[in-house]
C-alpha cells in the first residue's frame, strides 16, 4: 500500500509541486476522454528529474506507469496505481544540417513540421500522427507507406534501473507497429533523425494531401484512440468490420464510426468497459464472419472498477 502523503513528499523533492497531482484524472490526457484516476501524476521537466523518479519507484516498490499523450490508449476505469508519468514538458525539437533530436514529448506532428520548415524530408508520413516522439518509437508509429524506423538513427533512453542508455534504431527491433520498448521497460528522452534535403513546396504538397486524406476519412469530430486494430495480412482491417455490418454498433456510449469501420468513437459519454466490450465484439464477430482473428494497435492499461 503506498503512503501518499510520504510518496508525495518525496516526489516534490525530486521535481515542482506544479508537476505532482494527486488523483488527477486520465480521461483529460487520454484522446478517448476515457479513464479512471491516476494515484500520482507526474510531468518531470528534466532527463535527471525522470531518472530519479523511476528509481524512487523501485526503492519504494511504487508501480509505474509511462503515459505518452494519450492517443493510442485505452485506461480502464478503475484507473492506474502508483505513479503515472508524463514526459510532455520534454518537448524540444533541434535541427543541425539533415539531423533532427526531438525529445520524447514533442509531438511527432511537430517534428513532421519542424522538418518542413527547414525543407527537410523523411517525416512526412508523421503529418498526421497525433502521438509524442516517444509513442512513436514505442510502436513504430507509420502511415501512408512510411515509419520511423525509416528515419530514426539513435535514441536516448532510460531503462527500468535508472541507468541512461543511448541505443541505435537496430537495438529496438523496430517491425510493424512494434518494438521492444515494452518488453525492454525503457523510456524513451529523445530520438535522433536523418532527414533529407528536399524542396519545400514539393514536402509541403505531400503534407497536405496527407492531412486531406486523413481529415476526409477519419472521423476526428469524436474522441477516439486513432486505428483500433493493425492490419491482418492479406486484408484491411477496416473493410472486414464493414463486410460484417458493424459499422453505427454501439455498446453504451461507444460506436464503430460509419465514416471508417476501422475506427471506435467515444459518441456519447462512453466508459472504458463499454469501450472494450465493443472491441470484443467486433473481433469475435470478424473471426465468426471471416474467420480473421483482429490484433488490437491500441493499448490497453489500467485496472478493472471495484465493484
Amino acid at each position: 500500500m503506498v503512503n501518499v502523503r510520504e510518496t508525495y513528499e518525496q516526489l516534490t523533492a525530486i521535481t515542482s509541486a506544479d508537476n505532482v497531482q494527486v488523483d488527477e484524472a486520465l480521461k483529460d490526457h487520454t484522446y478517448t476522454r476515457l479513464g479512471g484516476k491516476a494515484d500520482f501524476y507526474v510531468t518531470p521537466e528534466t532527463y535527471e528529474e525522470v531518472r530519479d523518479i523511476v528509481k524512487l519507484s523501485n526503492q519504494k516498490q511504487i508501480p509505474f506507469t509511462l503515459l505518452g499523450n494519450g492517443s493510442n490508449l485505452i485506461i480502464k476505469d478503475g484507473g492506474i496505481r502508483g505513479i503515472v508519468l508524463n514526459l510532455g514538458r520534454l518537448a524540444d525539437i533541434r535541427i543541425d544540417g539533415t539531423r533532427m533530436v526531438a525529445q520524447s514529448g514533442a509531438r511527432i506532428i511537430e517534428a513532421s513540421r519542424e522538418a518542413l520548415s527547414c525543407s527537410l524530408t523523411g517525416l512526412e508520413f508523421a503529418c498526421g500522427i497525433p502521438g509524442t516522439v516517444g509513442g512513436a518509437l514505442f510502436m513504430n508509429a507509420g502511415a501512408y507507406g512510411g515509419e520511423i524506423k525509416d528515419v530514426l538513427v539513435n535514441t536516448i533512453v532510460i531503462d527500468r534501473h535508472g541507468d541512461l542508455l543511448t541505443l541505435s534504431a537496430d537495438d529496438l527491433d523496430l517491425e510493424y507497429r512494434s518494438s521492444n520498448i515494452p518488453e525492454k521497460g525503457y523510456i524513451v528522452l529523445e530520438a535522433t533523425f536523418a532527414l533529407g534535403e528536399g524542396d519545400y513546396d514539393a514536402i509541403k504538397s505531400v503534407m497536405d494531401d496527407l492531412t486531406y486524406k486523413r481529415e476526409s476519412k477519419q472521423p476526428l469530430e469524436y474522441p477516439s484512440c486513432g486505428s483500433v486494430f493493425k492490419r491482418p495480412p492479406g486484408y484491411f482491417a477496416g473493410k472486414l468490420i464493414q463486410d460484417s455490418a458493424l459499422q453505427g454498433q454501439q455498446i453504451g456510449g461507444a460506436a464503430v464510426s460509419l465514416k471508417h469501420a476501422g475506427f471506435i468513437i467515444n459518441k456519447d459519454g462512453a466508459m472504458a468497459t463499454e469501450y472494450i466490450h465493443l472491441i470484443r465484439h467486433v473481433q469475435n464477430t470478424v473471426k465468426k464472419t471471416f474467420g480473421v482473428t483482429l490484433e488490437c494497435e491500441v493499448k490497453i492499461i489500467g485496472e478493472d472498477p471495484s465493484g
